[in-house]
C-alpha cells in the first residue's frame, strides 16, 4: 500500500466509510475470458470505501503523479496507447462491469455489505495535468464516476489541522503546517 492511498483511506474513514486499501477481488476463469484477460491475476482495487446507508460501496483507484504532469485526460479517457492499460477499468467497459459486479458479489457473500449494494467506481488525483481537470470531471459525471480531485484532498486534509489530536501522519502533518502558518 502506498502512502497517497493510505490519505484517501483515512479521510474517508473520517467522513464515516468502513476502508481497506489493496482489497483483492476473486475473478473466476469465465470471469477473465469475459474480459478479454484470460490470465490476469487477482484485481486489486487500491481503496474500498463502504458505507452501510446507502448500501453504498466506492471502488477507488488512487493515482498520486505527483513528481509528473499529473492525470492527464486523453489517457484517462483512453485515448493515448497507454492510457487503456493505466486506467483499465475506466476504459475497458467489460472489465469495469466484470470486477465492479464481482467485487459486488463478493462483498455480499463475505457478509461486508447487504445484497446488491451499489457500486460506484472513483479516481482520486493527487496531481491533474493543468487544464485538463474539467474535462477530467465532466468525463467522470457522464459515467456516474466520482473523482476525489487535488482540491478536495487538500480541503479534506488542511481541515484536519483543526480536528483533535490523533497520532495519525497525515494529521500530525497538517497540523505541523498549521502551526508554522501561525504568526
Amino acid at each position: 500500500m502506498n502512502a497517497f492511498e493510505q490519505i484517501v483511506a483515512m479521510l474517508l474513514h473520517r467522513q464515516g466509510y468502513w476502508v481497506q486499501t489493496s482489497y483483492k477481488v476473486e475473478l473466476t476463469r469465465q470471469d477473465k475470458r469475459r474480459m478479454g484477460l484470460p490470465s490476469s491475476p487477482r484485481w486489486e482495487i487500491d481503496v474500498l470505501a463502504y458505507r452501510s446507508v446507502g448500501n453504498l460501496v466506492l471502488a477507488i483507484e488512487c493515482k498520486s503523479f505527483l513528481n509528473s504532469p499529473g492525470v492527464k485526460y486523453p489517457a484517462f479517457a483512453g485515448q493515448t496507447v497507454k492510457g487503456p492499460d493505466r486506467y483499465k477499468l475506466f476504459t475497458r467497459p467489460k472489465v469495469r462491469k466484470t470486477v465492479l459486479a464481482r467485487l459486488a458479489a463478493q462483498l455480499h457473500d463475505r457478509k461486508l455489505a447487504r445484497a446488491n449494494p451499489k457500486v460506484q467506481l472513483c479516481l482520486a488525483a493527487g496531481h491533474i495535468y493543468k487544464g485538463d481537470e474539467q474535462l477530467i470531471r465532466k468525463h467522470c459525471a457522464r459515467n456516474g464516476w466520482r473523482l476525489f480531485a487535488p482540491d478536495w484532498i487538500a480541503e479534506k486534509l488542511s481541515s484536519l489541522s483543526d480536528s483533535a489530536y490523533e497520532n495519525e501522519v497525515a494529521t500530525v502533518a497538517a497540523k505541523l503546517v498549521a502551526n508554522a502558518r501561525q504568526p
